[in-house]
């Protein structure tokens, strides 16, 4: 979920900013400013509709409020398909990465301090509706390591691999290394095969954007397929750049990182929120997030293949050479080269998670194609996303409509769990974190 920015106020007496914070709130609950005017399927596909922008002073806001799973409660899977707690009883779990031996690592994380995110009204009302969707409580910093070494589908040991990190996000081994990436760097560990805990100190190799505000912290890692090189994934520090150019350096793209030499260079920019990476097609994809308070019907979120030296539009347009006019100065001579995303994936669903289908056994449909987790809207009426989908491919390209894989986050306007990470187990499972159900789900043919 991707909170709009702050903006700062001066500062008011207690009793006075109480006041004008319960206000805010009731106001920003009571009125929605746009409600959609087209469904999610026409946000979606390889030609999207972008109706006309619909701004106003009072942004849409349409938060689902976090009430967990029942004890035996579970989302929906699709038809032929079943669904078990892989894990539960975890803290905030975002992100997912599975070693070779079939071990899976879950980054159990939220939000670092961030001191200027908490300056003003706005940023008051903001932190009451993280809350209430479930992503205002504090990180708990670890990676934590789960087994199923029966293979029942159950992991039966879950023991903390690493703690002392960042508001960690994004991991990847290669070879004896572990790379994680936490809110303002990508530090290395040493691994050994099989390994339930990790006590030597981490070795920054990668200084990150990060500073005060770090409106964006999720940092991810994938590596090359040859295990030479990081790709790192970087959001912007803002929703449209309302805050300067100049905090935004260095963002908004993905970093490639040559580990022999130890250096890096921008891969691709302009991208927002570029969140899940994954390789298909022996092409780099990415889920990127796009901006908020345009209406309901606008930004779609996508997922695209991510060209060397491409630039994809952010903050000066969208889905190619579509100008967001709230932005200036303009550059137009960026959005005359802008790169129009591959596959849109509806407005506002937040769409994080993303893996390749290879190797998973849920069946002949799923046999080509990328899983994507939608973490939920919060800028759109009626809500979008809330599930895990699957989106064909046919030769490496998006070939047809989404699919609905696991459903029934939401429920009666409340959100039992919100879907992040997925990723292929070794069994060809799909797991899949709930953040705020608190567990890593599995699913699986059904027998």
């Amino acid at each position: 979920m991707n909170y709009p920015n702050q903006v700062i106020i001066p500062r008011v007496r207690t009793r006075a900013r109480t006041v004008l914070v319960i206000a805010g709130i009731s106001i920003m609950t009571s009125a929605c400013a746009h409600s959609a005017e087209l469904p999610v399927s026409a946000g979606t596909g390889r030609a999207p509709t972008l109706p006309a922008p619909s701004t106003s002073l009072i942004p849409t806001v349409k938060v689902a409020k976090a009430v967990r799973w029942e004890a035996n409660g579970a989302p929906t899977p699709a038809r032929g398909l079943a669904v078990t707690r892989f894990a539960a009883g975890l803290d905030h779990p975002r992100w997912l990465h599975v070693l070779p031996n079939g071990d899976v690592l879950v980054a159990e994380t939220n939000a670092p301090d961030r001191p200027v995110a908490r300056k003003g009204l706005r940023a008051k009302i903001m932190a009451f509706f993280a809350k209430r969707a479930g992503s205002a409580g504090v990180s708990a910093n670890r990676v934590t390591l789960l087994r199923d070494a029966d293979g029942d589908g159950i992991a039966e040991l879950k023991t903390t691999l690493l703690t002392g990190l960042n508001s960690p996000f994004g991991m990847q081994l290669i070879g004896d290394a572990l790379y994680i990436a936490n809110s303002d760097a990508v530090v290395r560990f040493p691994y050994t095969p099989g390994a339930t805990q990790i006590t030597a100190p981490g070795e920054v190799i990668l200084p990150l954007p990060a500073g005060l505000r770090n409106h964006h912290w999720t940092k991810n890692l994938i590596a090359s397929p040859d295990g030479k090189k990081l790709y790192v994934s970087i959001g912007s520090n803002s929703n449209a750049a309302e805050n300067g150019m100049a905090e935004e350096a260095g963002r908004a793209s993905i970093w490639e990182y040559d580990i022999a030499a130890a250096s890096h260079r921008t891969y691709a920019s302009g991208l927002r929120n570029p969140v899940g990476m994954a390789w298909h097609g022996g092409v780099l994809w990415t889920a990127v997030n796009e901006r908020d308070e345009l209406g309901s019907d606008l930004v779609p979120d996508y997922m695209t293949s991510v060209r060397d030296g491409g630039f994809y539009g952010w903050p000066y347009s969208y889905f190619g050479q579509h100008v967001d006019s709230r932005v200036e100065p303009q550059d137009p001579a960026l959005v005359a080269r802008a790169i129009v995303p591959d596959y849109a994936l509806g407005p506002h669903t937040a769409s994080l998670g993303l893996a390749d289908a290879t190797g998973n056994t849920l069946g002949s449909a799923f046999a080509s194609g990328l899983f994507v987790g939608q973490h939920g809207s919060w800028n759109r009426s009626p809500r979008s996303g809330y599930k895990v989908i699957f989106v064909p491919s046919t030769n490496g390209r998006p070939s047809g409509q989404p699919v609905d894989v696991l459903t029934g986050f939401l429920q009666d306007g409340d959100a039992r769990g919100r879907p992040v990470g997925v990723a292929i187990d070794p069994r060809g499972g799909l797991l899949v974190a709930d953040d705020v159900g608190n567990i890593v789900w599995r699913v699986s043919a059904a027998r």
